[in-house]
């Protein structure tokens, strides 16, 4: 299993744009054979930073995802609205894994 945790520094200006964005990427990830956490907003504290997690059952899931969406009409509008509205300045991606996955080494009993 392979969870995307993705931070994106956003134009606060631009945060309904922003959640438009992430309403459409939520139904494309879970189309895609994916999991969606959500979109997590600004609230308190930094008015620019947001997050998003969603999770593959590994990463030739994640990958077959990536082609997928590359090739798809509503993926390109989604990523057209955030080009064009310039809602997001940047991003990171990280790939994590659940601590208590079955097949984490680091989920197993020492010596087992």
């Amino acid at each position: 299993m392979i969870t995307i945790h993705l931070k994106y520094e956003i134009d606060p200006d631009r945060v309904e744009d922003f959640a438009e964005y992430g309403r459409r990427w939520i139904t494309l990830v879970n189309r895609f054979g994916g999991v969606h956490h959500g979109y997590f907003l600004p609230s308190e504290g930094d008015n620019d930073i947001a997050y998003a997690l969603f999770t593959f059952p590994d990463f030739a899931s994640y990958e077959r995802y990536r082609k997928q969406s590359a090739e798809d009409p509503e993926s390109r509008a989604a990523l057209d609205l955030a080009r064009t509205t310039r809602c997001i300045r940047r991003y990171e991606r990280r790939f994590l894994t659940p601590l208590d996955h079955p097949e984490t080494p680091w989920t197993q009993a020492p010596g087992a």
